[in-house]
């Protein structure tokens, strides 16, 4: 079953989403520059859990009169299956990529009235300190005020707070976009990453947000527990026989985005399928889930989209 939308087609299924825990860092520097310089070191080679150490993604930059300090900053978003394996990519990614970084300081993206937990990242770093870390407190009123650690080096001091919260989060949204050319496809799937992006609480954690390898589980590889969505590859489309690719579509690529909630999920796919299908040469729009097994988040494209 199917339906159309601007003259493309969009299959009625739904992308599988699963559980995960989430937790937003907001990095600040000196200038927009080394703000982001060390929001993309943290974030690298963490596309997806089969094998990485969690996922992550830069989710915006943020102007100097939105940041606790009044400087540029920009913001990450980082999710694994429980807190310990949220916590612990956390803190070696920001000691090795943040705290190295010049003029940076890091401040909690998730306020504690809406975390499910709170995470002693700070806390820990200020053992680079060597002892002479030091204690501080800020802002209005003493139950309000934020603990941070100020630790010392080379350039200065490296200013961070010492809880980050985290949230139950979701993982897995999902869309592909299939196209006649690859020109086509790529296009509308770039412009669909700007609109996911317009959405707070989104992040998109494969290269530009984009997988041109969408996977399935399992392999006929026993040592592989994730291999090709050959259903899905056009290469193979006359070879495969249980291909999904439609005659004419020539190029296929996959959208993926994690948010702090379902409805963020939903709201982001929602964006993204509309400004992808109004490029020309997009022909099918579908998901990808494996029936339920996955993850208990079932995101329906028609429902996302609002379309009766």
């Amino acid at each position: 079953m199917s339906f159309e939308l601007n003259g493309v087609e969009i299959e009625d299924t739904f992308a599988e989403g699963f559980s995960m825990w989430g937790s937003r860092i907001i990095i600040t520097a000196k200038n927009k520059k080394w703000a982001n310089i060390a929001a993309t070191t943290m974030t690298g080679f963490a596309t997806s859990v089969i094998a990485c150490d969690c996922e992550a993604s830069v989710e915006r930059e943020i102007p100097p009169e939105e940041t606790p300090d009044g400087r540029p900053g920009t913001a990450v978003m980082i999710f694994g299956f429980s807190k310990n394996k949220l916590a612990t990519p956390m803190l070696n990614r920001i000691g090795q990529c943040v705290l190295t970084c010049p003029t940076t300081a890091i401040f909690n993206g998730i306020p504690e009235e809406e975390a499910d937990a709170m995470l002693d990242i700070g806390a820990s770093l200020r053992f680079f300190g060597d002892g002479y870390q030091v204690k501080m407190r800020m802002g209005d009123g003493w139950l309000g005020r934020q603990r941070f650690w100020r630790i010392p080096v080379m350039e200065g001091e490296f200013l961070a707070e010492a809880k980050f919260g985290a949230i139950r989060a979701v993982a897995g949204g999902n869309f592909l976009v299939m196209g006649a050319t690859e020109d086509a496809t790529l296009e509308a799937s770039e412009r669909a990453i700007e609109a996911i992006h317009t959405v707070p609480g989104v992040a998109t954690p494969f290269p530009g947000g984009l997988c041109r390898s969408g996977s399935k589980v399992g392999s006929r590889y026993t040592f592989l527990k994730a291999s090709t969505n050959t259903p899905f590859c056009p290469a193979i489309k006359r070879t495969f026989p249980d291909s999904q690719v439609p005659d004419g579509v020539n190029c296929v690529i996959e959208v993926v985005l994690n948010g702090l909630d379902e409805e963020s999920v939903k709201r982001a796919m929602a964006e993204g399928i509309r400004a992808a299908i109004e490029v020309p040469g997009v022909l099918r729009i579908t998901a990808v889930n494996f029936g339920g097994k996955l993850g208990k988040f079932q995101i329906g494209l028609k429902d996302a989209l609002g379309v009766e």
